[in-house]
Formats: structure tokens, sequence, C-alpha cells
């Protein structure tokens, strides 16, 4: 089947979740808005065309199937590609995770936008510098502490049973990300995270996970994506303060 992804242009985004999986898998597909623009994407959020009405993008479409959401989307795809366990526990506990993924990347979102996604980073500073104090210090730990345990009580190599999954996929994505927005905060929890960083590293290895990362499909981390690097996010309060006196 040829699949038709629909996403922003110009950004990875949470596109960039789905997009892994099917460059994982192999799949033949079509980033559309890439090639047509943004507007191919309008009569679908409009509820103009045929299949279920996407409220944004990501959205894949397959044959006459409209799929919404990223963990839906892969969820979908999951099964049909490998990349997704065969018992149904195995598919709840898979969607459970990418679910807390999804949690974790709306949070990371809103570090630089706080307020509204209708102000500029530049509007609401002040209140992104007390968020991302906060996810910082607190919320990225935590996050990343469960999904170490996850794989710590696993086999060590899976976040899903013994095999390879999408949600190994997303898990590459958020590491990646996070360590282009917050160097400085991944560097003093790397100790902390031992199996998700060899995750990282093995994801980054598979061939056709490589073979994309060097093509020039893989847009690289920008400030108009999910996971931004604005230096002044990633600093400690105290380092902060140090600035100031001076």
């Amino acid at each position: 089947m040829r699949y038709e992804l629909y996403y922003w242009t110009g950004i990875q985004g949470r596109g960039e979740f789905v997009r892994l999986a099917l460059e994982d898998a192999g799949a033949t597909y079509i980033d559309v808005a890439r090639v047509e623009g943004d507007q191919v994407m309008m009569p679908f959020l409009r509820g103009e065309r045929s299949g279920a009405r996407p409220f944004a993008p990501p959205f894949l479409r397959a044959g006459r199937l409209v799929v919404a959401q990223v963990a839906n989307i892969l969820a979908f795809l999951g099964p049909r590609h490998g990349l997704a366990p065969a018992s149904e526990a195995g598919r709840l506990y898979a969607m459970q995770l990418q679910l807390t993924i999804t949690d974790i990347v709306a949070e990371v979102h809103d570090t630089h936008h706080p307020i509204s996604n209708d102000l500029y980073f530049e509007d609401q500073r002040p209140e992104a510098r007390k968020r991302s104090k906060a996810f910082c210090e607190q919320r990225i730990p935590k996050f990343l502490d469960y999904f170490e345990h996850v794989l710590e009580h696993g086999d060590g190599r899976h976040a899903v049973g013994r095999r390879h999954s999408y949600v190994d996929l997303s898990l590459f994505q958020l590491m990646s990300g996070l360590d282009y927005a917050f160097p400085k905060t991944l560097k003093k929890v790397q100790r902390r995270t031992p199996h998700l960083r060899a995750l990282r590293d093995r994801v980054a290895e598979r061939p056709n996970i490589a073979a994309y990362l060097a093509s020039g499909r893989r847009i690289p981390f920008n400030e108009d994506g999910i996971f931004r690097h604005y230096p002044e996010l990633d600093e400690s309060q105290a380092t902060r303060m140090l600035r100031k006196s001076r």
C-alpha cells in the first residue's frame, strides 16, 4: 500500500514520529505537503474530503482510510509492518507508552509556548523561563526515569517485549529532540539514562533509519518545530542569577 502522510512543511514536529515508522518499515509513502504545499491539508481539516475528519496534522491516508493523531496512526501502522506486538496485551502496552510520549512532547511544546500558540516566543519569554525551569528540573527526570525503568525491567533493549517496535522509534525521536532542545539538562541526567541512550544509538544504526538520517528527507531540528533550542530555557536558576549579578 502506498501511504500519504500529511504534515506541515519545514519542520519535523509530530509528523516525524510517523515518518520514522514509515522509513523503518521501508513503506512506500509520499509526504504530500512537501510536494503540493501546506494548503493541500485544508480540505481535510475543514471536513470537505471523505474519511474521518482530522483536528490537526499529522494524518495518514491509506486507501479510503484517514487516520489522525500520532499514537493512533502508529497503532494502525504497527501491526501491518512488524512494529507492534502480536498479542492484544502487548499492543495495548505499546499504545500506553506512546501516549506517555505524547504527554512529554506536549510539555516540551509548552516550554516555549506556555501561554498561547498564537503568541511568539518573545511575547511570552518570562513565562517560558518559569515553565522550562520546572520542566528541566522536575518533569524531564520524572519521564526519563519512567522510560528507563520500562527498559530496565524489560529485556534492556526494547520498550515492549523482546522485539523492536514503533515505541523504540518514538523514544529515539524523544531523546534526540530533548538532546537538541535541552543539552545541558540531558547531560545532567545521562548517568540515569544508560538504557535510553543505548536504545537511541541502536535505532540510529538500523539500516533504513541510518539511510533516512543521512538523507535530505530528514529535516534538521529547528526553532520552528516542537523541539527548539533556546539557551536561556536550558539553564539552571542559579546560572541565571549569576548572570544577572554581573
